[in-house]
């Protein structure tokens, strides 16, 4: 398994990558089958009526069907994106115009930018109001103050599955409750969590969810938007242009059927096969045990790290809590930035930052923190160093 992946190694140089959590390795697999696509049948998809053409379009939506597999979906509920963010804001950008004063949308105050910017920006625009669902001293979701902020003026929750800051794995199926009780429209942000534990859209019970290819060892450019048929019915498409429509005549157009009238234009065709061997990457090894290995690396990297003199964690750090593959950490009177700094210089990469996720920093009273987040092919070795490195840093910018 650790010889399908790419980058592991810096000439011989040391390399623990601890940065999965941004954007992981990928597999020699992934590579294999776009390179695949760009040497062997490099046409367009759903126009050329010759082989090569088909050849492509048959990879391709062949990938739409694994990804809707790995979800539990349909492929007519699978909508190729650029990723997450371009999936969250088409929603969003749909959604919002119905909304107005007097009607509001809840999220959590660990929200991605991508989440949390798009329906800042909507809610000036159409005058309704965001709320934030805080946390609690052990940095979970404060489930009470949802249960008090989410009521018949709401119309969107929209959160996270797992936060990218800090593990902190979200109470989902409280927050659909409550969602379904008020007659809100319930979506899901599951960046870190897709190819990293098991995602069931139907158990889940999502109007919407979205993800990105590249967090779940799969290209760059590329992710995908989950939709209830129902729900992109009702939608107008999000661009406009080829692909999208069955008939356009000089006074009118008529929108082609699902999931085609979201994918105007040429599509990232490589990506989506890259995409699809990515699934077929995760789903070999099994994604349960891709979420037990990276539950117990965390659970090792926050029992070193805890013994480090001065060093703070942020996130959960109970046993019994459920995390994800995230540690954020500070140590007294040392930037994040500096901290993450010393740590490449020593090999290991993590992230020192705020982590797209500024106002949760700023409620916790911190510049950022320093992340290291794990993939299927990290190992003890990589915590081993990560300790050392954080005793090295210390070292050095406390002389």
């Amino acid at each position: 398994m650790l010889q399908d992946v790419a980058c592991r190694d810096r000439n011989g140089r040391p390399f623990h990558y601890l940065d999965s959590a941004a954007s992981a390795l990928t597999p020699e697999s992934v590579l294999r089958a776009m390179d695949g696509y760009y040497r062997q049948y490099r046409c367009n998809v759903h126009r050329g009526m010759y082989d090569e053409s088909a050849r492509a379009t048959e990879e391709y939506e062949t990938a739409r069907a694994k990804v809707a597999g790995l979800l539990n979906a349909t492929s007519e509920e699978i909508i190729f994106t650029r990723g997450a963010t371009e999936s969250l804001n088409l929603v969003a950008y749909k959604i919002a115009p119905q909304l107005g004063p007097g009607d509001e949308v809840v999220i959590s105050i660990m929200e991605h930018h991508a989440n949390l910017v798009t329906w800042q920006q909507f809610a000036k625009q159409y005058g309704f109001k965001v709320k934030f669902i805080s946390l609690k001293d052990d940095f979970t979701l404060d489930i009470e103050e949802a249960r008090r902020l989410i009521g018949p003026q709401t119309k969107v929750v929209s959160v996270m599955q797992i936060s990218n800051a800090l593990g902190t794995v979200l109470p989902l199926t409280e927050l659909r409750n409550l969602a379904r009780q008020n007659g809100a429209l319930f979506v899901v942000d599951a960046a870190q969590s897709i190819g990293h534990r098991p995602v069931d859209v139907k158990a889940m019970d999502c109007d919407f969810l979205a993800f990105s290819g590249h967090k779940m060892y799969g290209p760059t450019g590329i992710g995908a938007l989950y939709g209830k048929r129902e729900q992109l019915n009702a939608l107008n498409p999000f661009l406009y242009g080829g692909d999208m429509i069955l008939e356009v005549t000089e006074e009118d157009s008529k929108w082609n059927e699902l999931p085609h009238k979201f994918e105007a234009g040429t599509p990232n065709i490589a990506g989506a096969i890259g995409l699809g061997a990515a699934v077929d990457f995760v789903t070999s090894i099994g994604v349960e045990n891709i979420e037990k290995h990276e539950r117990t690396l965390a659970r090792e990297a926050l029992n070193r790290l805890t013994t480090v003199p001065g060093l703070k964690i942020y996130g959960p750090s109970d046993e019994g809590l459920d995390r994800g593959g995230v540690v954020s950490f500070n140590v007294e009177g040392i930037h994040p930035h500096d901290m993450t700094d010393i740590l490449g210089g020593e090999g290991v990469c993590t992230r020192g930052g705020h982590h797209c996720a500024m106002p949760l920093m700023r409620r916790l009273g911190l510049p950022g923190t320093t992340r290291a987040s794990f993939g299927l092919y990290n190992c003890e070795k990589d915590i081993e160093a990560l300790h050392s490195a954080i005793l090295k840093a210390i070292k050095t910018l406390k002389a």
